[in-house]
């Protein structure tokens, strides 16, 4: 699909204040970086090949993505999610990347052979996520265009699976989760991966780094309570807690002492986050929510 401000789906101009700000903010991110945001500035064993050709501007890079290398220790659940892909994402699944960003979590799916479409809001991150699908090789199965999240124009019961990462604090909540109760098959099931709200320590940063996210951003990071809203919308939602005694090994990420002190720390954590109670004060959640409950969302 074509990111020309004439073929979007929708007027910029005439979007909600919030909408057209994410659009903006958007817009200066993917400016800078071509493909994921969470394998740059990481140690060098496992840092992106290529990363300097992603980087369109150093400098800028260094400001608008200084949190990134918090995700030097985001393997786990990194890892939960691809385990989670790669036995749904099969050859012949319709995969549904929400709010693709770039698109890594949508190449990810089409290299594992499934029939991928991603949507965003960004003009910019179609634009980059094609590239990629091309760039990747898997094009003809892997496509991305400009949509309003909160307003998905597929029909009903279209895709097998769903993925998404790091985006529904920047929706309606409730909304989004209804389009994709409305979208996803019958028996279907979509996995998330979304930062926490609780740990006092954390949303402070935050707060102390605005220009790395948007006002409305910040104040609809998800909390344990938001789950709720999700069941409205789906049968069955299961969630699992990852990443907070190995921040910690953050400062190590480019010294020999990085490796061992995130293995211990991430041993530390699957004690501690064990616990629900304990457990939302990570970093990170991911939740699987599957059975969707039509009738929920828009109605064609």
């Amino acid at each position: 699909m074509s990111t020309d401000p004439e073929s979007l789906p929708f007027k910029i101009e005439e979007l909600e204040e919030r909408k057209r700000a994410e659009i903006e903010h958007s817009r200066v991110r993917r400016g800078i970086l071509q493909n994921s945001e969470r394998s740059s500035d990481t140690n060098p064993k496992e840092e992106a090949g290529g990363l300097d050709s992603l980087i369109r501007d150093k400098e800028a890079f260094d400001y608008h993505f200084s949190n990134i290398k918090f995700y030097s220790v985001a393997r786990r659940s990194e890892k939960y999610q691809h385990d989670w892909m790669r036995q749904r994402c099969k050859p012949g699944m319709k995969v549904i990347d929400f709010a693709c960003g770039n698109g890594e979590n949508g190449l990810y799916a089409a290299h594992l052979g499934a029939e991928v479409t991603g949507i965003d809001i960004s003009p910019e991150g179609i634009a980059n996520a094609n590239l990629n699908a091309k760039q990747a090789g898997v094009d003809d199965h892997c496509k991305f265009q400009v949509m309003d999240g909160e307003n998905l124009l597929f029909s009903d019961n279209t895709f097998d699976v769903g993925v998404e990462y790091g985006a529904l604090h920047h929706v309606d909540l409730d909304q989004a989760i209804g389009e994709l109760a409305r979208v996803i098959k019958p028996g279907g099931a979509m996995i998330c991966v979304e930062a926490l709200r609780h740990n006092p320590f954390i949303h402070a940063y935050r707060k102390r780094t605005p220009h790395l996210r948007t006002a409305w951003e910040v104040n609809h990071i998800l909390g344990v309570e938001s789950l709720d809203t999700i069941r409205k919308h789906f049968c069955k939602v299961e969630v699992r807690f990852f990443h907070l005694a190995v921040l910690a090994a953050v400062p190590l990420r480019r010294t020999p002492l990085f490796g061992p002190v995130r293995r211990f720390l991430e041993k530390v954590d699957d004690l501690l986050l064990s616990s629900p109670a304990i457990g939302k004060y990570g970093w990170i959640m991911v939740f699987v929510m599957s059975d969707p409950k039509k009738g929920t969302g828009r109605a064609e």
